[in-house]
C-alpha cells in the first residue's frame, strides 16, 4: 500500500484553512484522488460528543472507543489524552488514501520536512513569520499576496484560481508516484 503524500494548511485564525482545504479538497476529489483531511481543535475543553447521547452515555460508563453507525457515515471516538499525541499516530488513521490535508498543528508540522505547508497569510508579517518557520514551503495563499516579496515560493488566489492551487499539490503527489 502506498504512503499518503501529506500537507499542512497552516495560517492565522480566520485566515481561510479551512476554506483552502474546501478548495483543494473539491479540485482533488475531481481528479480522483482519495483524500483524508485532519483537525486540530485546539479549545480545551471541546468534544464531538454530546452531552446526554447514546455515544456520551458510553463514554461515562468507561468506554476508550465509541464507534457509532448512522446511514451515512462511521464515527470513531477515542477516549484519550491527547497532550502528548504523536502527530504519527493521528496519520496512521488515514492510511489508504492519496492525500492527507492537515489543518493546524503549527508547531508538530513547521519543521518536519516529511509535509509539505500550504501557508494561509493576511500580512507582511504572517509571511515573513512562515518563510522562518515552516520547511518545506510549498505555496502561499489567502487575503495578502505575496508576489512581490516573495516571487520564488508560488502564491495562489485561490477563490480565483482554484486549479492552480490543485495543481501545486498534484505536482508532489505525482512525483511520489514515479
Amino acid at each position: 500500500m502506498k504512503k499518503p503524500v501529506i500537507f499542512a494548511v497552516v495560517g492565522s485564525k480566520n485566515s481561510g484553512k479551512t476554506t483552502t482545504i474546501e478548495v483543494l479538497t473539491r479540485e482533488l476529489t475531481k481528479r480522483g484522488y482519495k483524500i483524508a483531511a485532519i483537525k486540530h481543535i485546539p479549545e480545551p475543553n471541546f468534544t464531538i460528543d454530546k452531552t446526554g447521547k447514546d455515544t456520551w452515555r458510553f463514554a461515562q460508563s468507561g468506554a476508550k472507543t465509541i464507534i457509532s453507525v448512522a446511514s451515512n457515515e462511521i464515527a470513531t471516538i477515542e477516549k484519550a489524552s491527547t497532550e502528548n499525541f504523536p502527530l504519527k499516530e493521528i496519520l496512521q488513521k488515514c492510511n489508504g488514501h492519496d492525500i492527507i490535508f492537515v489543518e493546524g498543528f503549527r508547531k508538530l508540522v513547521a519543521k518536519d520536512r516529511s509535509i509539505y505547508k500550504i501557508v494561509v497569510v493576511k500580512s507582511l508579517e504572517e509571511a515573513s513569520e512562515a518563510v522562518k518557520n515552516f520547511e518545506p514551503l510549498l505555496a502561499f495563499t489567502g487575503p495578502y499576496s505575496t508576489e512581490a516579496v516573495y516571487p520564488k515560493i508560488p502564491y495562489v488566489d485561490l477563490l480565483k484560481n482554484p486549479e492552480k492551487i490543485a495543481d501545486i499539490v498534484e505536482n508532489v503527489v505525482k512525483g511520489f508516484l514515479l
